[in-house]
């Protein structure tokens, strides 16, 4: 087998807001595979402010991955525990290997065009036009569900904003669910959930930043609306989700596989979820459409009929051709439509 690497830079459609900052662009390494005439493919994928991965050593270190398997070093021997995108993109890339690098890494219903995953709208922060704008727009494609970031503008205009799509569609008609990204001072998170509570809102995801675990099991405990944990995650050791699920009790998790570390790691969180009566769902976290169609076909095998979180491939005006496609608020493999080829000339 032999290993190698290669950048991109992906730009956005829009000015992307969070509570962290707007990003404009967003780079992923990319690793190829060559075996047998089987080119396999798989992406790391990294967010500035909120990968654990160390930023200073993330290069060297996909060049010592590389370098490492061209020496014949067997995978699971090469240490990636501080670089959980770097796992990410080698365990997609070997899935990719043994399957014939097809990009099939799950075959299913999914990925023969039979079947969709249900998603989400995300909405972005920004001015509180272009807010209701993405609103309108995700409304008139038949979403259902919505996902609204929120702590970024005044508290005051994301609470219009809020009214204003409730007097429009009634919890029975639309689901709401929020984004704080950690936004919320611990002295004021409960009051703004009180706050936010009247306009019947689904969930919230990481009200405060991680590491607050006292403050977070008092928000849980007394939130009149149901809260995920997001962030909270990313650094936890996987080995011991179930302690934290059962110590701060949350209603949900949200799954990143390329923040956590990969699917099996995921798994595990899905697997402590179960135990703990904790629900759950995957999301992807900006990558292009190599890092999303591996998590969206890996999504569609777990048969969780909540909305997912994979409705990122639209987010970048020069994301790489691929079959996917969304139609009346669900991701499709369209099976019929190609990749672009992006490793010819790698």
């Amino acid at each position: 087998m032999h290993a190698q690497f290669f950048t991109r830079t992906f730009h956005f459609r829009f000015p992307a807001g969070t509570s962290r900052g707007v990003l404009y662009s967003k780079t992923s390494s990319f690793l190829l595979l060559k075996k047998a005439g089987v080119i396999a493919l798989g992406e790391c994928s990294t967010i500035p402010g909120l990968s654990p991965d160390p930023e200073g050593l993330y290069m060297p270190k996909i060049e010592e991955v590389c370098q490492k398997l061209n020496a014949g070093i067997l995978p699971e021997d090469i240490d990636l525990n501080a670089f959980p995108s770097i796992r990410f993109g080698l365990e997609v890339a070997l899935t990719d290997l043994r399957n014939g690098g097809l990009r099939i890494l799950f075959p299913s219903d999914f990925t023969e065009g039979k079947q969709g995953i249900p998603i989400n709208g995300l909405i972005w922060m920004g001015t509180k036009d272009f807010m209701n704008e993405q609103i309108n727009r995700k409304l008139k494609e038949g979403y259902r569900c919505l996902k609204m970031k929120v702590g970024a503008l005044d508290f005051g205009t994301e609470v219009q904003i809020l009214k204003d799509i409730r007097a429009k569609f009634g919890p029975n008609e639309l689901e709401i669910r929020l984004d704080a990204n950690g936004a919320f001072l611990p002295e004021n998170a409960l009051s703004s959930l009180e706050t936010l509570s009247e306009y019947h809102i689904h969930s919230v995801e990481q009200p405060v930043k991680p590491g607050q675990y006292e403050t977070l099991q008092q928000i849980c405990r007394y939130s009149p609306i149901p809260v995920a944990l997001d962030e909270e995650l990313i650094a936890y050791p996987p080995e011991k989700a179930k302690e934290l699920l059962r110590e701060i009790k949350p209603a949900y998790v949200i799954l990143k596989p390329s923040l956590l570390g990969g699917f099996a790691v995921s798994k595990q969180w899905i697997d402590a979820a179960g135990q703990t009566d904790t629900g759950w769902w995957v999301t992807s976290a900006l990558e292009s459409n190599v890092g999303l169609n591996a998590i969206a076909q890996w999504a569609f095998t777990l048969n969780n009929p909540l909305p997912q979180g994979l409705g990122t491939g639209q987010l970048y005006h020069n994301n790489i051709l691929s079959p996917l496609v969304i139609r009346n608020s669900s991701l499709w493999y369209d099976a019929d439509a190609e990749w672009e080829n992006i490793t010819s000339a790698q």
